[in-house]
């Protein structure tokens, strides 16, 4: 099978650059946030709900890019159809829903455009990544079988 090796090296150098740029920014998220509610132009009394809107949705995207690199794996060792991608895919579903949930709610507090549109994407998201875990399941399931009757 063909595989690029170049392609994969700068798809891992960039998943392991959001993966720890994300769990950087949301340590850095609670101290930064008095200079980002000024900057922006709200007052200090919303900065505990921006705070765990903008935590939460970084803790969930940070475990979509970890459950990304752990499919990354199993994709360079060139076995993707494993059982361990089909939980993978479904933790990433759940992680997206609960984006799309936290800005939901934000909707309904602060009405943005591009909350909105957050809460499309990700719910979309989700149900993309539900679709690949069943297609993924069903690759690892003709997988296994033709493995045993070789």
């Amino acid at each position: 099978m063909f595989t690029s090796k170049a392609r994969n090296y700068i798809t891992k150098i960039l998943v392991d650059c959001m993966f720890f740029g994300g769990i950087a920014a949301c340590i850095a998220l609670p101290f930064i946030m008095p200079w980002l509610l000024r900057f922006i132009g709200h007052s200090a009394d919303v900065r505990l709900v921006y705070t765990v809107i903008l935590l939460t949705s970084g803790i969930a995207a940070v475990y979509i890019v970890y459950q990304l690199k752990r499919m990354f794996k199993t994709l360079v060792g060139g076995n993707p159809f494993v059982a361990e991608n089909v939980t993978a895919l479904r933790h990433s579903a759940v992680a997206s829903a609960v984006i799309a949930a936290v800005y939901l709610v934000r909707l309904f507090m602060w009405f943005t455009i591009a909350a909105a549109i957050i809460v499309v994407i990700f719910a979309l998201l989700s149900l993309f990544s539900l679709t690949l875990k069943d297609l993924f399941k069903q690759a690892v399931a003709y997988k296994e079988e033709t493995d045993w009757t070789v």
